[in-house]
């Protein structure tokens, strides 16, 4: 058997995911322009083309090396123009060809020289080895033909009129359902018996595969009628049952089944709770371990696996509920509104693990219910305040009596969806005893590389908590562990300002409290000065939370006032001003610690950070004739102690510059008190205070009592920054400070404080000790 060759130049059609065989009439559709032109060539040498398919079907511009080198040289029958750009072309294979080589002369098409096989005559011993390869080919077709009922009824009598083996072979190969890249492989396959021996073989694989999957249906189907005679058993053991008067075992484990059918959940969960169903039905109803099955298997149908809301993905409606329901608080709004324009770039991103740290009342917990609302994400609080049993968090065993699974589990099952937000609250007060580390296992869910297979013991299969928004609150960081807080982006929540307190109270606190007391604005009215009278006299804390309660008293007594007036039929109308507030909340509690209005020797005011905002305080130094003793009274801490030790360190250091004799130190003793000796105090920022309080009663110099300062000193006189400048600054306003000398170092932390508390101050920023008595001392 032989084959004739021939070379020739030809159009070349690059093919995606297709291979054309020869003796065969297909059509596809052309939108690259390259092909498109080549057609257009075609035609206009007789309709003769290269069709050559491409090795990668992704390469949009194909060389050379991106071709097979075996294609098929086919006529064009018909072409039809679509929309899009679009040309479908109808062909018929004639031959097999061989890629020689691109031409490069036209850059408009493809164009090769095509080596064009055609096959020769046969010998009458090849005619003869020829039939008998034929009929083998259709016996064998004819095997395959009758696995697959679907194949096209008449390719049998096609086939059967065939009388070439080549065309056989090359029909049967286009139209057996099977990958471009074997029937490449046909194609190159130029000689007959070797391409006969390839077809063989697939075939033959194929009716084998044929088979297995008919073995495979009949399997199924063997089951098929074995669960339907199941169900025959099951109806008849439902009658028992019912006649022995153990129906409700048996409908429990139906209503699983069928809460099983509805569950969203992965295959996984569903076979282990197919599995724990089956436990419990064999189980008698009367043993206490069907009640603790019961229970298990209830809590896993409730568990919300796959079960997710749908969010809010307008940022405008999100800005517009966080602002209408919180004053202030921009940090955590803008975090929130961050999180909220990944998500809806990337469909998905992942959940922050924030958490606020603040002071009582500041509003760390309600700004996460609003941050639910505004995200249309349901809402679970989960307080650990006192938590110290590390099963709290993960979940009992279920081997114990009353287990029950962790909080977490439990808050999901209470959500009802696996995407709920989760605010931790108090996180800063767990504590740990004999039980476990709660804190450790905390680890886990804290953590958004662990937390997408959290294992609850009790639950026992893995919790994916990754979508899952946890808001965690404290009021300090120093008793979370360093682990557990690098897991969480710290927000810091400072105190409010007197006019954020005004207009939370205005805007928030005062429609609240009229509503719980059965009050509107027709019935009572509070001016604005006496809201502000409440702030100053009434409370003193960094939130709202005292505040909150001086305006229920006043609704309360309002109240009092209007019910009475009404049973005496008459109309009364409360008002509350500043003058008349005592009347409602009695005698103010609280005054101003104003600046002095006359400079003193040894008398400084500096500036401290409590947990209810800032204060200022006034450190005194007294000298007096003695031995040279130190004495601190006013409950000062260690560290206030060593800033003590250090200023009259650092004084004594530069005494020779001021005149200072060094007798002083020796026959004189020194005293240092800070006002309100009940109170403890400590804290490195009254450094310099007291090192000026010290050098002003020592050279008998006046200090500016318009003034006010705060930073730690050394022993060489540098000063250092110090924190919670917010609430020492806003302290110095309210107390009449004109002046405020900071370390040069917090510069970067003013900037960031509002010009509204800064208005009205004038900030200095001193480096060192020498800066500081220039600037205090008269």
């Amino acid at each position: 058997m032989t084959n004739e060759k021939q070379l020739m130049t030809l159009p070349v059609i690059p093919l995606r995911g297709m291979t054309i065989m020869p003796d065969t009439i297909i059509h596809f559709d052309l939108n690259r322009d390259k092909s498109i032109q080549a057609l257009e060539s075609a035609m206009m040498r007789g309709g003769l083309l290269f069709l050559v398919t491409q090795k990668d079907p992704d390469v949009d511009m194909p060389r050379e090396e991106h071709l097979y080198h075996v294609g098929t040289i086919a006529q064009v029958k018909q072409i039809t123009k679509l929309p899009n750009q679009t040309v479908r072309v109808l062909v018929e294979g004639k031959c097999r060809g061989i890629l020689q080589e691109l031409t490069e002369e036209n850059e408009k098409y493809l164009e090769a020289s095509v080596e064009r096989i055609y096959e020769g005559g046969l010998t009458q011993e090849d005619e003869i080895k020829e039939e008998a390869m034929l009929r083998q080919t259709k016996e064998l077709f004819a095997v395959f033909a009758a696995h697959y009922p679907k194949l096209d009824k008449n390719a049998l009598q096609r086939y059967a009129k065939v009388t070439s083996l080549g065309k056989l072979l090359d029909q049967i190969a286009a139209n057996l359902p099977m990958d471009f890249e074997r029937k490449q492989k046909v194609l190159e396959t130029i000689d007959t018996q070797e391409r006969y021996e390839l077809l063989c073989e697939h075939l033959q694989r194929e009716i084998e595969i044929a088979k297995a999957r008919e073995d495979i249906t009949q399997k199924i189907k063997g089951r098929v009628e074995k669960n339907q005679k199941e169900y025959l058993l099951k109806e008849q053991l439902r009658y028992i049952k019912e006649e022995l008067g153990e129906e409700d075992a048996f409908s429990d484990t139906d209503q699983f089944e069928e809460s099983l059918s509805q569950l969203q959940a992965s295959d996984e969960v569903k076979a282990k709770i197919k599995k724990e169903i089956g436990r419990f039905n064999k189980l008698s109803g009367s043993s206490s371990e069907s009640a603790v099955e019961r229970a298990y298997i209830e809590t896993l149908l409730e568990l919300p696996w796959d079960k997710a809301s749908k969010d809010n993905e307008s940022m405008k409606r999100a800005q517009m509920i966080l602002e209408k329901e919180h004053y202030g608080l921009e940090q955590v709004k803008e975090r929130i509104l961050e999180f909220l324009a990944v998500r809806s770039l990337t469909k998905k991103g992942e959940s922050p693990i924030i958490c606020l740290v603040g002071p009582p009342g500041t509003g760390k917990t309600s700004i996460a219910r609003s941050v639910a609302r505004a995200l249309d994400k349901k809402y679970v609080r989960i307080c650990l305040g006192g938590v110290r049993d590390e099963a709290e968090i993960r979940g009992h065993r279920k081997t114990y009596v009353g287990a029950m699974p962790g909080r977490i589990a439990a808050g999901l099952k209470q959500a009802g969806v696996k995407n709920p937000l989760m605010l931790l609250d108090e996180i800063d007060k767990v504590s740990n005893d004999y039980k476990g580390d709660t804190f450790s296992a905390l680890l886990e869910v804290l953590d958004g590389e662990q937390n997408v297979r959290f294992r609850d013991h009790y639950v026992e299969i893995p919790l994916d908590l990754s979508e899952v928004l946890f808001i965690a609150t404290a009021n300090t960081t120093q008793t979370i562990p360093r682990p557990l807080l690098d897991r969480m982006e710290i927000i810091e929540v400072s105190s409010y300002t007197e006019n954020e307190k005004f207009h939370i109270a205005k805007e928030h606190l005062l429609k609240k409290q009229l509503e719980r007391n059965g009050l509107d604005r027709k019935m009572i009215s509070i001016q604005d000065s006496a809201i502000r009278n409440i702030i100053t006299y009434y409370t003193k804390e960094a939130g709202v939370r005292e505040l909150e309660r001086k305006l229920g008293e006043i609704c309360r007594k309002a109240a009092r006032k209007i019910w009475e007036s009404r049973e005496r039929e008459e109309e009364l109308k409360v008002k509350v001003t500043a003058s008349n507030l005592e009347e409602y909340l009695g005698k103010k509690k609280y005054s101003l610690d104003k600046a002095n209005k006359q400079p003193q020797v040894g008398i400084v005011r500096g500036l401290a950070w409590t947990s209810v905002g800032g204060d200022t305080l006034q450190i005194e130094v007294n000298c007096m004739p003695g031995k040279g003793e130190i004495e601190l009274t006013g409950q000062m801490g260690d560290v206030m102690k060593e800033s003590a030790m250090i200023g009259m360190s650092y004084v004594r250091s530069i005494g020779d510059g001021f005149g200072i004799k060094p007798e002083i130190f020796k026959e004189n003793d020194f005293h240092i008190h800070i006002p309100e000796g009940a109170v403890p105090k400590d804290g490195p920022s009254a450094g310099i205070t007291m090192a000026t309080a010290l050098f002003s009663a020592i050279t008998n110099r006046l200090v500016r009592s318009d003034l006010a300062m705060t930073g730690e000193v050394t022993l060489r006189g540098r000063v250092l920054p110090i924190g919670g400048l917010k609430e020492k600054i806003l302290a110095a306003k309210m107390a009449g400070i004109k002046e405020v000398l900071v370390p040069v170092e917090n510069k970067k932390d003013i900037e960031e404080i509002a010009e509204e508390i800064r208005e009205g101050l004038t900030i200095i920023y001193v480096k060192d000790m020498k800066e500081v008595l220039r600037h205090a001392l008269l």
